[in-house]
């Protein structure tokens, strides 16, 4: 969550204008029945106002001013599911006063959550979708919390005699990681430990992630489908680097796969992946229901693979009908809404569906990488065909415009597509990117390649590249 610093300065310092600006920022019509009589009621911008006003003028107010954000379908910076179905938002409406935490007064969207849990056990292909556990959560990186949670207490539990006195925990990821994973690092005191790209690897390297790892290590984190460049990690090949650590050193490191888009793309799409809880030393996955779940924000999913997995200590129990449910979470109160749409979901699409709704964005993402990838102003990093996200970036000999200005020119046209330099070891490196979702359509696409086609005489005419401070060019949002 952003933190926001009190009010901003006065343009002018003039309270008379202030005044005069906030009476004529009301249209007349806007009052409820006399034209005039709402004229003195501006919006508040620092402090409640004394009285109320009629729910038209406020949402009227609030309407217009939202008018100014960017269009959610032509974000393609976002991973966030922009488009559901009409009947999808009438139930998210009907239950957005159900408290989620609330499991006794509301069993039944309790138990549609206890059946999500289940369809995700059994798609990735847990030993006993019966008895594997997990939890819905906010979002991909509340689940990442809770499973850096339940690695962190298992290794201290294993490791009870030295920690907290002389062991400190390490984490050992890819620098390519999502923002969460460092926040998970921070706030539960773990040392991170991360591997840098090199070359053309973009992504976590099996074997310098084992050589990182060591007696104090909680677990590997395996990306599936990073946000740099919409790549999968070799989940597999990990698993099979961290055994032969094991053989050679005995140090048995769990792993966890952050699958907050590939988990729910690639068991549709890439069956023959072997990434999931088929292999023995992936102890807990999760997903963002609100991603290529295809649900509105906010939902997300963590998965153990048995309850051995998951310290009991850290598992509290509610009553529910009659009985006891377990939870695990770090938020309480919120909505039911996001978990019913959840359901919603894998009820309306099936695995059929969800098969036709992936291919269907990575057959767009393919596309229209391609296409770019023919401009000879532009070099492609990925293609979209495991993510349906792509990279791509200015060919060489390029100079007289970079990413930065292609980003800000589309951003003219309601395209937000993100610009943003890679890690190290490639700060070298500038990329676009362009995530293509569930409501991102052929046509949309077409549209996109012709505005690119658009300003590419007008970039070709510069001198030279125009964002200068690039930090402040564009920003990257995983």
């Amino acid at each position: 969550m952003s933190l926001h610093r009190g009010a901003p300065p006065s343009h002018d310092g003039s309270d008379e204008h202030s005044a005069e600006m906030r009476r004529l920022s009301l249209n007349p019509f806007y009052g409820a029945a006399d034209p005039v009589g709402d004229m003195t009621s501006a919006p508040p911008l620092h402090r409640l106002a004394d009285g109320p006003m009629p729910p038209s003028t406020a949402y009227q107010l609030v309407h217009d001013e939202l008018l100014l954000d960017g269009n959610s379908r032509l974000n393609l910076a976002t991973f966030v599911t922009t488009w559901m179905e009409p009947q999808a938002g009438i139930l998210m409406g009907e239950c957005r006063d159900k408290n989620m935490i609330d499991k006794d007064e509301y069993p039944r969207t309790a138990e549609l959550e206890r059946r999500c849990v289940a369809m995700l056990a059994d798609l990735w292909n847990a030993p006993d979708p019966v008895t594997a556990v997990g939890c819905s959560t906010t979002g991909s990186s509340e689940a990442c919390m809770l499973a850096g949670l339940a690695l962190k207490r298992r290794w201290a539990t294993r490791n009870a005699a030295r920690y907290p006195a002389t062991a400190r925990p390490n984490l050992v990821m890819g620098i390519n990681v999502q923002v969460c994973w460092e926040k998970f690092c921070n706030f539960w005191e773990v040392e991170m430990r991360q591997v840098p790209m090199e070359g053309d690897r973009f992504h976590l390297d099996p074997q310098a992630a084992a050589d990182l790892c060591d007696e104090n290590t909680i677990g590997v984190v395996a990306v599936l489908g990073s946000t740099f460049d919409g790549s999968y990690e070799p989940v597999a090949e990990l698993c099979a680097a961290l055994d032969a650590l094991q053989e050679r050193t005995g140090f048995d490191v769990p792993v966890h796969v952050d699958g907050a888009s590939g988990a729910m793309v690639a068991p549709f799409l890439d069956e023959d992946l072997v990434w999931d809880f088929r292999l023995p030393r992936v102890s807990s996955i999760n997903t963002s229901g609100h991603k290529y779940g295809l649900v509105y924000p906010g939902v997300g999913w963590a998965l153990w693979r048995s309850p051995a997995e998951l310290p009991e200590e850290l598992v509290f129990r509610v009553n529910y009908l009659g009985g006891e449910m377990p939870t695990f979470a770090l938020n309480f109160s919120r909505p039911g809404a996001q978990v019913v749409a959840q359901y919603y979901t894998f009820l309306r699409l099936g695995w059929d569906g969800y098969r036709a709704v992936q291919q269907t964005a990575r057959d767009i993402a393919t596309r229209l990488s391609a296409r770019i990838g023919a401009m000879a102003e532009f070099r492609l990093l990925t293609r979209g065909d495991e993510l349906p996200v792509f990279a791509f970036t200015t060919a060489p000999g390029v100079t007289n415009f970079d990413v930065f200005d292609v980003s800000r020119r589309l951003r003219e046209r309601g395209w937000l597509v993100p610009a943003y330099t890679f890690p190290a070891n490639r700060e070298d490196l500038d990329v676009l990117r362009v995530v293509c979702r569930n409501g991102f359509s052929a046509d949309l696409a077409e549209l996109l390649i012709d505005d690119l086609q658009k300003l590419l005489p007008e970039l070709r005419a510069q001198d030279h590249p125009l964002a200068r401070d690039k930090t402040a060019a564009t920003s990257f949002h995983h």
